[in-house]
């Protein structure tokens, strides 16, 4: 029955093969593709993607039915919130300069499952994204004609009443969606040149918006008469942030178009920050005018700035909002259409997705294959389906790629940069030059190993602390800490974190509604978990973290990525179980794909070395002095030639 079981052996090297990491090339600016956007581009992508159908309905929704006038707070919290994840993709998109976004990030500092099921979610997210988008579109589009089109298609082509499906045929979303799809084939230079003729329009409709909405703005509409500025109180205002958090997904279209900027290493960090800058500043501005314009309670949650203009007696104005919406779904369209592929290419290109999807067209320079499929699949989902109930499983997708790229900045910030070789010990002698036996190139293998041997008897005080180490500051106090390899206390650091975080929101989730927890019980989790959280942040900031580099690093880490990682967490514990529940059905189906297909092809398993019948075994023996000798013994085997055994010269450092 035994012989049946795994050997030890064979589990750590699963997961091994589980949680290896992308290995980067030398030049990362050498790509298959063209690198064409400026700075502007990418602002305006990010732009097209946040600035989107949410401006002209989520603010009268969440004003009326959320948070009142202070839907402005709400804003301005949710911006700072989206700022946290936003500065991660900014790093990581300035250090690796990929396509791929959440995804790649996951890939070169996590592992290969976590980077797949990332990148899995990711996907799922975009198709029903796009999908909804351009169904909203088609309605928007259909109320201004007084839904002559819906009735048209119930009358001729008939009616559904299935379970899943919509109520008839969207045949405007799923035209929309193939024009869209053709017009991302042309290549990124048509396509941001498209999204930059949206984006201007949208932007001088939302400018109107604000000029008239000041002119007409009433101050007593904020007064108590009206109920006050904050009705619902800080609950409500908290409420309208998880929200209003969701206006701001769209920034990491620009990380996933990293690999066609020209230059991404100053680009992709000022386009995120000019672009999330303008969105909260449209999206708080805009919150202000509609709340002053006329009451809060009185708002239409359907096309509040529309009827908010015409009950000022500005019907013609409606018109012109109308424009701006339909406008801005049309850059949230290519949005979604110019990053899908792109995520797809990087997922097929690393051999964890079907090869078929990594091939880019010769002239356009652009995944042509995945543009296209994927451009079909999300018109049948527009066509078919009811994508109401899977809307908010947009959320989840979304948060919890927010969660990996901010524990991933903390792995990569605390890890040794590729390139860099151990620095010397202060005080220990080097490695004397042979003058016979084994060349120094052949030495070399077994540098690696002797690199990690900690010397007793060197100068800590004087010491170049290497990423990952602890710092010299601390070593007094932690010195059972410096056993360990640089990174590795870190890591298991994060680890920590994440599940602290987890339980430390569940209780303030669940505490009280569904585990009916007594207040001393309460208090005592929230505090444990709490202390929990707070020391693995204290273990990650004793250790040395990478020097400055010449491109954006997030201020404040381990700090600002861990308060990414606690939101995120709160907002994905706020979502239906349906949610969840759905969530969990399409990882199921993901990891069906990747232990069927992606551990098999991907490029990392070609790397690794082919397991050797023949192996080295490395024996430390104590020496009479304060330092450390280490002898490799050869196995007795040797190859069928005669050659006498070699012995090999004690390596001393």
């Amino acid at each position: 029955m035994a012989r049946w079981l795994p050997r030890s052996t064979d589990l750590t090297r699963f997961c091994q093969k589980l949680n290896r990491v992308k290995t980067l090339e030398d030049d990362m600016m050498e790509t298959s593709f063209n690198r064409c956007l400026s700075t502007i581009d990418l602002t305006l992508l990010g732009i097209g993607g946040m600035v989107g159908s949410g401006l002209y309905v989520l603010t009268g929704t969440v004003a009326k039915e959320i948070a009142g006038p202070a839907v402005i707070v709400s804003f301005i919290i949710a911006g700072f919130a989206s700022l946290l994840a936003a500065l991660c993709y900014a790093e990581f998109g300035a250090r690796v300069p990929k396509t791929g976004s959440a995804y790649m990030f996951t890939y070169v500092s996590v592992g290969e499952i976590w980077a797949f099921l990332i990148g899995w979610n990711v996907l799922l997210e975009y198709m029903i994204g796009g999908a909804a988008v351009a169904r909203a579109w088609s309605g928007y589009l259909d109320s201004i004609f007084n839904h002559k089109i819906k009735n048209f298609t119930e009358t001729h082509v008939g009616a559904w009443q299935v379970p899943f499906l919509a109520r008839y045929p969207d045949f405007l979303a799923a035209a929309i969606l193939l024009v869209a799809t053709a017009f991302i084939s042309f290549g990124a230079k048509v396509s941001s040149w498209l999204n930059h003729v949206f984006s201007a329009i949208s932007m001088g409709v939302i400018l109107f918006i604000l000029i008239m909405g000041f002119v007409l703005a009433q101050p007593k509409n904020w007064s108590t008469q009206e109920g006050g500025f904050a009705p619902y109180g800080l609950s409500g205002i908290m409420a309208g942030t998880a929200t209003c958090f969701y206006a701001f997904v769209g920034f990491d279209v620009i990380a996933a178009s990293s690999e066609e900027a020209r230059n991404p290493q100053r680009a992709v960090p000022r386009a995120i920050a000019f672009s999330l800058g303008l969105a909260t500043g449209a999206y708080i501005l805009v919150s202000v005018v509609l709340t002053l314009m006329v009451p809060w309670h009185t708002l239409d949650p359907d096309s509040a700035l529309a009827d908010a203009f015409y009950r000022r007696g500005y019907t013609w104005a409606g018109f012109l909002v109308a424009a701006g919406s339909i406008c801005a779904m049309n850059t949230v369209l290519l949005s979604n259409l110019f990053s899908l592929p792109r995520i797809v290419y990087a997922m097929a290109e690393d051999g964890l997705f079907f090869q078929v999807f990594s091939r880019v067209h010769p002239r356009t320079q652009v995944p042509v294959v995945g543009i296209v499929v994927f451009g079909l699949l999300m018109a049948l989902l527009a066509l078919v389906f009811d994508l109401e109930a899977l809307v908010q499983f947009l959320s989840i997708g979304t948060l919890l790629a927010y969660t990996f790229v901010a524990a991933s900045i903390i792995v990569l910030r605390f890890q040794q940069q590729k390139g860099d070789v151990p620095v010397p010990v202060a005080g220990s002698r080097p490695n004397p030059e042979p003058h016979e036996g084994p060349s120094s190139s052949e030495l070399k293998e077994y540098e690696s190993f002797s690199d990690k041997l900690q010397l007793v008897d060197r100068d800590k005080s004087k010491e170049q602390r290497e990423p990952g180490q602890l710092k010299a500051a601390f070593e007094p106090y932690l010195e059972f800490l410096s056993d360990f390899y640089p990174g590795e206390v870190v890591t298991v650091a994060v680890v920590t974190l994440m599940v602290s975080a987890i339980c430390l929101c569940s209780i303030l989730v669940f505490g009280n509604t569904h585990l009916h927890l007594p207040t001393w019980s309460y208090s005592l989790l929230l505090v444990l978990f709490s202390l929990g959280f707070l020391l693995s942040l204290f273990l990650i900031w004793v250790h040395e973290q990478q020097h400055s580099t010449q491109t954006f690093q997030i201020p404040l880490v381990p700090l600002s990525p861990a308060l990414s990682i606690i939101l995120n967490i709160y907002l994905m514990l706020k979502l239906s179980y349906m949610t969840w529940l759905r969530f969990a059905i399409w990882l199921l189906l993901g990891l069906l794909v990747y232990f069927s297909y992606g551990i098999w092809h991907s490029k990392e398993n070609l790397r690794e070395p082919q397991p050797q019948r023949v192996s080295a075994r490395y024996v430390v023996f104590p020496g009479g002095s304060l330092e450390e000798r280490v002898q490799a013994v050869q196995p007795s085997s040797q190859p069928a030639t005669g050659l006498p055994d070699t012995d090999i010269d004690d390596c001393k450092r």
